[in-house]
């Protein structure tokens, strides 16, 4: 298969995360008989210091043009402290969200066996999770208007959806879950939100078509407390957009590590794959960001494709680089030299050689990742 691919690292540890997925990307074009060809693009904080713009048309022209995108990370110091920034790098986030009409994110979240005491919650509660989290990504309170008064001393944000937007991503996680467990939870505030009722009788109404998927629906605040007390009661989760924001950085506490955690925002025509983590400043350049995240959002752009088995493989050589602690230090405490870039090796090693299971320590003391 031939694809091209837009690379978008971004800011902070976006550039070093997003350069290992691009290697096992690259090792997996080479295993497989593959083309992949790899266009990078500025956007973020990156982009207004060069362009002005957080997304420009550069950028955008390129994404447009491509068959899918790996986006790494937005967000400096500069701008996020300072809220009267006219230009923000996170315009270009939701801007490639809205202009490519990514209308669908979806987010893995998944308890490792091997990682079950890097949480902070009770391993008997969180063994066996597995969860897919759908969230509404290009309309809510995130893009309704947005009003200040003149004096500076009332502000509004509105959130608005249509029932194309809530009927488009319902059919897509009713069909995931028929895929899985065969349960899906709404989650929402319908008790108090308008907007929330609507979700609540669009997706009721189009339950009976998927009569073999049991349909449950949860109010934000307890599935706030459900996701941590027992979160091996869901399978699909389907919300909107700030709900869904907020849950599925609270479901990162699960695996251990939000470095762990993966997504794809999908549209009609287009696709985005990109950790959930953000910029991460204070570890720019230090060899310590996770690329894991990055690296599983690179599998996810592979079975976005049909590449299921090569996507497979990613995640064995993930698997494996977890057991055997080749892990930055947010969930590594038994070697103290093992970089972003170095597991980034380990894995394309090991999706050069997958059969060979014994590690050569020394080589990756050294400086390598040689599986022999």
């Amino acid at each position: 298969m031939k694809l091209d691919i837009a690379v978008l690292p971004g800011d902070g540890v976006g550039p070093e995360v997003t350069a290992e997925a691009v290697k096992v990307l690259k090792a997996i074009a080479i295993q497989f008989d593959h083309i992949f060809t790899f266009q990078n693009g500025l956007v973020g904080a990156a982009a207004i210091d060069k362009t002005g713009s957080a997304l420009p048309e550069e950028t955008l022209t390129i994404c447009k043009n491509t068959d899918a995108l790996l986006f790494g990370a937005i967000g400096t110091p500069e701008y996020d402290n300072n809220p009267d920034a006219k230009v923000r790098p996170e315009q270009g986030l939701l801007g490639l969200r809205k202009t490519l009409d990514l209308y669908a994110n979806i987010r893995p979240v998944i308890a490792y066996e091997s990682l079950l005491n890097k949480s902070p919650l009770k391993k008997e509660n969180i063994i066996g999770t597995d969860i897919s989290i759908y969230r509404e990504l290009t309309s809510g309170i995130y893009f309704g208007e947005k009003r200040l008064s003149e004096d500076g001393n009332i502000a509004s944000d509105l959130c608005q959806y249509s029932r194309e937007e809530i009927e488009r991503i319902a059919h897509l996680a009713f069909k995931a879950a028929q895929t899985r467990k065969r349960k899906l939870t709404l989650i929402d505030k319908a008790n108090v939100l308008e907007s929330s009722r609507l979700w609540r009788k669009i997706v009721k109404e189009l339950a009976p078509k998927y009569a073999d998927v049991t349909l449950d629906f949860m109010f934000i605040d307890n599935a706030a407390m459900q996701l941590i007390i027992n979160p091996r009661q869901f399978d699909v989760i389907l919300t909107e957009n700030m709900f869904g924001d907020i849950i599925s950085d609270e479901a990162s506490v699960i695996g251990g590590s939000i470095g762990l955690l993966a997504s794809a925002s999908i549209g009609e025509k287009h696709a985005m794959f990109e950790p959930i983590h953000g910029a991460y400043t204070k570890a720019t350049n230090k060899g310590i960001a996770n690329p894991i995240a990055s690296i599983l959002s690179a599998a996810l752009l592979l079975e976005h494709f049909g590449l299921f088995e090569e996507a497979a493989l990613v995640r064995e050589g993930v698997d494996k680089s977890l057991k055997l602690h080749i892990t930055t230090p947010d969930l590594n405490t038994k070697y103290d030299n093992i970089s972003t870039s170095k597991v980034g090796d380990f894995i394309e090693d090991f999706i050069n050689n997958p059969e060979e299971t014994n590690l050569n320590f020394t080589n990756i003391h050294l400086g390598q990742s040689t599986i022999i």
